[in-house]
């Protein structure tokens, strides 16, 4: 892996070596995954070097580091990394269902045509890989085999917790909550638990989890919340079709001249997208910006230890770019 952002020597090791976990861990999932699919009339395609890029990877490669900062060794943490990768599996598949769209998280030879079913079969496969990984990693282990029933248990209950918020939004809404409401009964779910579910196995594994395995998961949790509005900046007008909650447009709602409102509303009809908006608006724009990466790079901070803290700042830009939404340090934050 290059230095993509610049840092020393000693944290450019770290972050090789993680990285080098990460594809372990990747490589656990998809080598389990066409052993389950072995023998069927469904057959795995082997993954392509770029499926294992650091950019394809990099919020398991957050959640990797925050094994890594409460002390998990790393056996686990390899496994840890493949079975979120699973539970990747899961959430895209369902998001594929529910958006009607198909992002890969599993390659197989069935036709692109086939995008429903083949979210189905991420799902699918998915659930038993886990249980399979859970199941080798106890016996080879001499643990009871219960511990992975138990492991699979907790993950969904994890994972429906941010489900059963999707759930209510699916029909849409027709009440615009404060903002305030909107992150503690909406996103509080939607991707705030959603991150921190990744720390729903760990915790039945590590019993002697150092205190940074709390605070890293108040960290992941802020994060979540920070790519969610940013999301929301992205997702303003397809969120208001659609009638869903969005927090941007809670603060247009309930904190912005109505002018502003107004102005939104002309521009929903006529514009696919929000963008001449916030060039029309650029200071509202760039305060729902800062508040966002604010957030961001507040997680990022706390999940770094005060060594690689060098990493915050570059990491929290990498996000919002991949998210959609350009920030200039120099300006909004």
């Amino acid at each position: 892996m290059k230095n993509p952002f610049n840092v020393s020597v000693a944290l450019y090791g770290t972050i090789t070596a993680l990285e080098s976990e990460l594809r372990a861990g990747l490589d656990r999932f998809w080598k389990t995954a066409g052993t389950v699919l072995d023998g069927g009339s469904i057959r795995l395609v082997p993954p392509a070097p770029s499926d294992f890029s650091l950019a394809r990877h990099f919020f398991s490669m957050l959640f990797l580091y925050s094994y890594y900062r409460a002390g998990v060794p790393a056996e686990r943490r390899v496994l840890y990394a493949a079975v979120n990768q699973c539970l990747r599996g899961m959430v895209t598949g369902c998001d594929n269902i529910l958006d009607d769209e198909y992002k890969t998280t599993l390659e197989t030879d069935l036709p692109p045509s086939a995008h429903r079913f083949r979210s189905v079969l991420d799902i699918m496969v998915a659930d038993r890989v886990l249980f399979a990984m859970l199941q080798d990693y106890c016996l080879a282990h001499d643990l009871p085999v219960g511990l992975a029933l138990q492991a699979s248990a907790v993950s969904l209950q994890a994972l429906t917790e941010s489900g059963a918020q999707e759930a209510s939004e699916e029909e849409g809404v027709d009440e615009q909550l404060e903002p305030d409401a909107v992150l503690r009964t909406v996103h509080h779910y939607k991707t705030g638990v959603l991150f921190q579910s990744t720390w729903a196995i760990p915790a039945l594994f590590e019993k002697d989890i150092l205190p940074e395995g709390l605070a890293v998961r108040d960290a992941l949790y802020r994060i979540g919340i920070g790519c969610q509005i940013l999301d929301d900046i992205v997702d303003l007008f397809a969120d208001l079709r659609a009638r869903r909650h969005n927090y941007v447009a809670s603060v247009l709602v309930h904190r912005e001249p109505e002018a502003l409102q107004e102005r939104m509303q002309s521009m929903l009809v006529t514009d696919p997208g929000p963008e001449h908006f916030y060039a029309a608006c650029p200071e509202f724009a760039g305060r729902m910006k800062k508040e966002a990466f604010a957030m961001l790079e507040d997680g990022l901070r706390s999940l770094f230890s005060d060594e690689h803290q060098a990493l915050a700042g570059p990491a929290a830009l990498f996000i919002a770019d991949r998210i959609g939404v350009r920030i200039d340090p120099a300006k909004e934050p």
